[in-house]
């Protein structure tokens, strides 16, 4: 994927989380160096997870760089229409158990299901994409299959996204 939307709230998350890690650096070098001065390292607990710490920060802040260049940003308070597209809030139900769920729909990098955003590369995003209030979708996901009806499609704008 060469152009990854993404909002701005999103965005910036992402470079404070960058910015974070890399003001983290020094405190993890002075935690490896402090644990390496206790002596053996094969049976040394706090030195094996100093250095995870550290892969684990390098990785991410190496993850999030690459990523940065790719990014397509938009303004969620800029959007509107009638079709589901990124940033747009859509209310569906499960036409078998009646259930209704509302899913912002957000890049891969910023989606949380549990706060009620999803991606836009994910079985239900892919399905959802392009259509709107009226249509059934059918999608395949890890509990079987289910048929959803757009019951509504909205732009809450950056209002809508939850902390």
């Amino acid at each position: 994927m060469s152009n990854i939307p993404i909002s701005t709230q999103g965005y910036k998350k992402l470079e404070e989380e960058l910015a974070r890690l890399k003001n983290e650096r020094p405190a993890i070098i002075q935690a490896i160096r402090e644990a390496r001065e206790e002596g053996d390292l094969r049976e040394n607990a706090g030195y094996d997870a100093a250095r995870e710490r550290q892969g684990m920060a390098e990785a991410r802040i190496k993850y999030i760089e690459s990523r940065l260049a790719l990014y397509q940003v938009i303004d969620l308070d800029r959007l509107s229409g009638d079709k589901v597209i990124f940033g747009a809030t859509v209310e569906v139900e499960d036409i078998d158990s009646g259930g209704r769920k509302t899913f912002t729909i957000l890049g891969p990098d910023e989606a949380a299901p549990t706060k009620g955003s999803i991606s836009l590369l994910s079985p239900v995003g892919q399905a959802l994409l392009g259509r709107e209030a009226g249509d059934e979708v059918t999608v395949d996901i890890p509990r079987g299959r289910v048929t959803y009806e757009i019951l509504s499609v909205s732009f809450e704008g950056s209002s809508g996204l939850q902390p």
